[in-house]
């Protein structure tokens, strides 16, 4: 993978369509992890399903909430995920066993969550109408951020890029940078629409390389703006953003903004439509729009850290988009030509001699001299494209790829572990099954030894209304759809969710032979050998009705002609 070669190669994003993600599930939000190998989807019925995005197959899928998921974030390391559901409740999650390492219940939903940059142990939250929330994971305490204006609760907040500053936006236009440590103000400034009007901080969005960040406003502008000319102007400055993008024709509101990873270029999702605006933050010319069907709207976009990649969500499926690959004979032969015709070929006359005799000595270079050097082949350099500029060294405990193990489905012999549980046999009843199911299923999902139970801590969070709803939950004109399918089914617990699809035990509800009365079959018409033309007639006018009920006459009337 050489990545040091991706951005010579042209323009560095994506043109077309490349596939969908299909979790099964209805999709809501994604996000890759530092390096892009892993994609955790959440989705409606509380799951995270993680793909391995360089096989385009699900690595792991974690049954995390009950509630659908509505925000996601990464560790650092990979080894974490954090996340929240309509139900106000944010956990953190062990991705290698899947298991929730603790809870956190707040009074109002969750609009978005962060990890820190650099401290796995700090994550930031926002909640709906409350001020911003710092968690601090390995004691379960929290500080509540300050804000500009205590009537004004509407509040987004993220990390900078090292997580050194906090900045906060609310919906007066007011942005704050707060110091991480003692959570003090450093700068401020107010986004203005024209001469004194202000305008709502719908997102703040920081790029994982370099010093911009980009806020998404109610007007319908995206601004993009250095972060050390921010610090430098300090409280109450004035600071000009360095590019204004907007789609001046379709006045399109933005759902979702981010950077590309080197931080050149700016995606932004239509709030009307699946269309994905694409923007050269340099010169802040349009690139690129990538129409996706017609008629969805967009919930998510995000970036792949280090290659041209997209991936969007629409209607529940995870969309990928990436630049076509043409292929380029010249690229593995330089001196490759493609001929019309055939050329005689004019061979010299020491072409293939094992020795050119006719070649003169020529002089010790330096490229010569050096071939007698030792050529360290054990060494691994560092890809650039991982390290921070402040590191020299990848990290080495990072989580990039998740071990799969394969699933037996009918193992003749276990000789590793337990023997298989005899009491449920293949032909039982439905509710022994049902039962020896979940009884079957108890272990497997527990992972040997019982799971200490993740600890749940609730947040106090003063004057904060608690009968706020979601506004993934809130959609207009789609309530009903929306209370049916949010949340899982009743009766589905824990890992019966994982396996969709999974053959229904018979219940007598569709049979597939022809059932016979209890009368007909308790007199020997219904049986194999059940009498001449009778038992015939039975038999075929069973198969007419099939299950269903025999009227009194009709058996009145066969079993007298038998008589």
């Amino acid at each position: 993978m050489n990545l040091e070669l991706l951005e010579s190669f042209g323009q560095n994003y994506p043109e077309e369509a490349d596939g969908t993600l299909d979790c099964i599930s209805m999709a809501l939000t994604c996000t890759f992890n530092r390096w892009g190998t892993l994609l955790a989807v959440g989705c409606n019925d509380g799951r995270i399903v993680i793909w391995d995005f360089l096989t385009r197959g699900i690595a792991k899928i974690i049954s995390a909430h009950i509630h659908p998921v509505c925000s996601l974030c990464w560790s650092r390391d990979g080894h974490k995920l954090v996340s929240a559901s309509t139900d106000n409740i944010v956990s953190q999650w062990d991705v290698l066993t899947g298991d929730c390492d603790q809870r956190f219940r707040f009074p109002s939903p969750i609009l978005k969550l962060q990890y820190h940059p650099r401290d796995i142990d700090k994550v930031l939250v926002c909640p709906m109408k409350s001020a911003p929330v710092l968690l601090t994971l390995s004691d379960s305490k929290h500080v509540v951020l300050p804000v500009d204006d205590d009537s004004d609760l509407n509040v987004v907040a993220a990390f900078d890029r090292r997580g050194e500053y906090i900045y906060t936006g609310n919906a007066k236009g007011k942005i704050l940078v707060l110091n991480t440590n003692n959570q003090e103000l450093v700068a401020s400034f107010r986004v203005t629409t024209g001469t004194s009007n202000t305008t709502a901080i719908k997102s703040i969005e920081f790029a994982r390389k370099g010093s911009c960040f980009l806020i998404n406003t109610a007007d319908r502008i995206i601004r993009v703006y250095d972060g050390r000319e921010i610090l430098t102007c300090g409280r109450d400055g004035e600071p000009e953003p360095m590019q204004k993008l907007q789609d001046l024709v379709n006045r399109t509101p933005w759902k979702r903004c981010c950077f590309s990873g080197d931080g050149e270029y700016i995606v932004a999702g239509s709030a009307r439509q699946h269309a994905l605006y694409i923007w050269e933050k340099s010169i802040g010319n349009l690139v690129k729009i990538l129409h996706g069907t017609r008629g969805e709207l967009l919930l998510d976009v995000a970036w792949h850290p280090v290659r041209p990649i997209i991936a969007s969500i629409s209607s529940g499926v995870v969309s990928i988009w990436a630049q076509n690959q043409v292929e380029n004979w010249s690229a593995f032969a330089p001196d490759f030509k493609e001929l019309d015709e055939n050329v005689e070929y004019e061979e010299r006359e020491s072409e293939f001699d094992i020795e050119d005799e006719d070649k003169s000595e020529p002089e010790q270079t330096g490229a010569d001299a050096a071939e007698d050097e030792e050529v360290d082949v054990t060494t691994v350099d560092p890809i650039v494209a991982f390290c921070s500029s402040d590191e020299e060294l990848e990290d080495n405990k990072a989580l990039l790829y998740l071990p799969i193990a394969p699933e037996v489905e009918d193992p003749e012999e276990n000789p590793f572990g337990p023997p298989p549980d005899s009491s449920v046999q293949p032909g039982a009843p439905d509710e022994s099954l049902a039962g020896g199911d979940k009884k079957q299923r108890q272990p497997s999902s527990e992972g040997g030894p019982a799971k200490k139970k993740a600890r749940t801590t609730t947040i106090e969070l003063q004057g904060v209304p608690s009968d706020e709803v979601h506004p993934l939950l809130g959609v207009k004109g789609d309530s009903k759809s929306k209370k049916k399918t949010a949340g899982r089914p009743k009766g589905s617990k824990g890992k019966d969710k994982d396996f969709s699809f999974r053959p229904k035990p018979y219940k007598g509800d569709r049979p597939s032979f022809p059932m016979v009365p209890e009368a007909l079959s308790s007199s020997g018409l219904g049986g194999v050998g059940g009498g001449g033309e009778g038992g015939m007639k039975v038999r075929a006018e069973g198969a007419l009705a099939t299950g269903s009920l025999v009227t009194q006459p009709f058996k009145q009337h066969n079993i007298g002609g038998m008589d």
